[in-house]
């Protein structure tokens, strides 16, 4: 007797062969193959009569095929099987291009249901390659909404059909409900045999909808208790204890006063320092809302618990930058501070190591070099890093594991919906700058196409006159013939410029330049001795140049709102007034609207929630780094309110059962267990 945990390959017509593509799926067992669900549906519900079809529909018309079909080869390689098919109001002529099989399958005089799209020239109707079935075939692929499956080499969809219908019958009854049903029933959710049935074979719409509604919930919640169970965890595992210091005495020294936001976020954090248990904050702002400050008052606080602190930046120019921002906020105290970075000479790492062993360091401020082997950090307390979506996990594990258990604050300019920041970084607890420090610059942003290229040259020539600096962006480092698109790429467009401008210092930096390279060519742009600077998106996140007054993108419409966003916030970070020019040629209404939302607003979590409604999560961060897993059903952009939902519910739930240790809650806590153990390299 076939159950849930049965190797799919002992399915009826499945075999071998076929059960190592579906492995390559990731569907191992019946219970893998019902969670395997489709990517979108065919409507094949919908039947018309052959007169009654109009050009371009796409549905299924029901007739008696009125002659036998013919095989014409044209030529070789294109062979073509036709006849035509009649009902009482009309008739078509059916085509099918290389497939001279059907010529033996189709019958005269017997009816079949065919599902494709109607093409008329004059009074002719017809259809090329269309679906085709014999009229009242039993479970058949017509007649009714049909679901599509992602494949490869090995697999096609009428096998992952069948196999699927099987399935359901052999074990569907058997799928468990995860959800406590006191919760199912308060949040009119359907049971989980209905969902799993509807999601693969909906009776109608509305039927979908309903298991869609269930699956989605389902997932989300899931994933809730799995991150609420690790933050759990950790908060019961404890940490180090600091006794709380009156914060206005850092605040004191400063030449400006933070911002409510910024109080706000320094409070929640103390209070996780001085807890008992371990920090792990998230401090999430946008571009220029002050989150080096947040670090600053917490690196404070640790040196007054007689702890060191580790501050990790993804670049050394950034490294460079924190140095000198951190070194004005704390040299006052005294505070003893460090730098280490991979470009220091042997023996100037040599004496930071030194330094940081035998105590005579409170900050040592660096690149991925902090964690690597040699260096020891006696009483670390606190572990800061920077844009931490550009560290992997392992990368930021490995410096947390230099001392025990040290308190963790994360920071990241890349404004994203709170619902998702909760799921995206895991247990992360969450606090958001949501206030820009007085005098911070609008900048005004504009859509043009390349017809503005000579007013837009001039205005160049006026603001590098005027002693400011240029940024351009292109999509691509060098030419790509393959992708036979009109594409700037930064080098070719780097030597236009100088030609254009001979007058003007051009430089171009970019990802395939060694790091060393890239760093001097972004120090001279900071020194001034450069007027423009092309780029890939290596300068998205960071860098600080207070002169620069001007951002242009090249080809817009390649980039992400969001990643966008980040590079408008490289200019106006000075006194001077400043700009971002969009440059597209691109057609369409849905790219005119995404750039006119940068237009419209400076504020990074209105863009980021168009953002993540246009495109969906995976543009947030491009790789996978940020500790999702992938969903199988739920949509992070379209589906936030389920997502809230299933967040409340899970929390519910945790706090009457952390473990799930009760035995209504075990089927749901294994499926917890293994979506853990599935990701344990992901989750932050």
């Amino acid at each position: 007797m076939a159950d849930l945990n049965t190797d799919v390959r002992y399915i009826k017509g499945i075999g071998e062969k076929k059960a190592l593509a579906l492995n390559k799926l990731g569907v191992f067992t019946l219970y893998d193959l019902l969670s395997y669900f489709p990517r979108k549906y065919e409507d094949r519900s919908r039947f018309r009569p052959i007169a009654l079809a109009a050009e371009g529909e796409t549905l299924c018309v029901c007739g008696l095929v009125a002659d036998t079909p013919r095989l014409t080869r044209i030529r070789r390689g294109l062979d073509l099987v036709k006849f035509r098919a009649v009902d009482e109001t009309g008739a078509m002529d059916v085509t099918f291009f290389n497939q001279p099989y059907v010529k033996d399958q189709i019958q005269r005089g017997e009816s079949y249901i065919f599902f494709g799209k109607i093409e008329i020239k004059g009074t002719h109707r017809s259809m090329v390659n269309p679906v085709v079935e014999k009229e009242g075939t039993v479970n058949g692929v017509t007649g009714r909404i049909i679901p599509v499956y992602r494949l490869n080499a090995g697999v096609n969809q009428r096998s992952i059909l069948q196999a699927v219908s099987q399935a359901l019958s052999l074990c569907a009854d058997q799928i468990p409900d995860i959800l406590p049903e006191e919760l199912r029933l308060r949040c009119a959710l359907a049971p989980a045999p209905y969902a799993y049935q509807n999601i693969h074979f909906p009776a109608d719409f509305g039927a979908l909808e309903i298991a869609r509604r269930r699956l989605i919930f389902e997932e989300l919640f899931l994933l809730a208790c799995a991150l609420g169970r690790v933050r759990g965890e950790r908060v019961r595992e404890g940490g180090i204890r600091f006794e709380r210091h009156d914060i206005e005495e850092f605040y004191s020294t400063l030449p400006f006063s933070p911002t409510g936001a910024q109080r706000r976020a320094v409070n929640e954090a103390l209070n996780d320092l001085c807890s008992g248990g371990v920090m792990n904050r998230l401090v999430q702002g946008d571009v220029g809302s002050g989150k080096t400050l947040i670090a600053a008052a917490l690196i404070w606080e640790c040196w007054k618990n007689g702890r060191l602190s580790a501050f990790m930046a993804p670049t050394e120019i950034l490294t460079e930058q924190h140095y000198e921002t951190l070194s004005a906020f704390l040299k006052p105290f005294g505070i003893r501070i460090g730098k280490l970075t991979g470009s220091m000479t042997a023996k100037a790492k040599r004496d930071v190591k030194e330094a940081l062993q035998s105590g005579e360091l409170d900050l040592v401020i660096g690149t991925h070099a902090l964690f690597s082997e040699g260096v020891e950090y006696p009483q670390l307390g606190l572990v800061v890093t920077d844009e931490q979506h550009r560290f992997g996990v392992a990368q930021r594990s490995a410096l947390i594991s230099k001392g025990e258990k040290p308190h963790v604050l994360v920071m990241s300019a890349t404004p994203i919906p709170r619902t998702l920041a909760l799921i995206i970084y895991g247990d992360l607890d969450v606090s958001i700058l949501d206030e820009m420090p007085p005098g911070r610059q609008k900048v005004d942003t504009f859509a043009v196409t390349e017809s503005y290229r000579e007013r837009l040259n001039g205005f160049i020539r006026k603001l590098v006159g005027e002693g400011r600096q240029v940024f351009v962006v292109c999509p691509m480092v060098e030419e790509n013939d393959e992708l036979n698109m009109p594409l700037k790429s930064a080098q070719e467009h780097a030597e236009a410029l100088a030609e254009t401008f001979p007058e003007l210092r051009v430089g171009c930096v970019h990802g395939k330049l060694k790091p060393k390279l890239k760093d001097e060519i972004m120090h001279s742009f900071v020194a001034r001795e450069i007027d423009i600077l092309v780029s890939t998106t290596v300068i998205e996140v960071g860098v600080d140049v207070p002169n620069a007054a001007l951002m242009i993108v090249e080809n817009a419409e390649r980039f992400g709102l969001s990643q966008l966003h980040q590079l408008r916030g490289r200019v106006g970070r000075g006194k001077h007034k400043s700009y971002c020019i969009l440059i597209s040629d691109a057609d369409g209404e849905e790219v005119k609207q995404r750039l006119q939302i940068l237009c419209k607003t400076n504020d990074g979590f209105k863009v980021s929630e168009e953002d993540l409604r246009l495109r969906g999560p995976g543009d947030f961060f491009g790789s996978r780094q940020h500790g999702l897993p992938e969903m199988h059903v739920a949509d992070l952009g379209a589906d936030a309110q389920v997502l809230q939902r299933a967040q409340q519910e899970a929390l519910a739930l945790l706090q009457t059962d952390p473990m799930l240790d009760k035995p209504e809650h075990r089927a749901l806590r294994e499926r917890v267990d293994r979506l853990l153990t599935a990701n344990e390299d992901s989750f932050n």
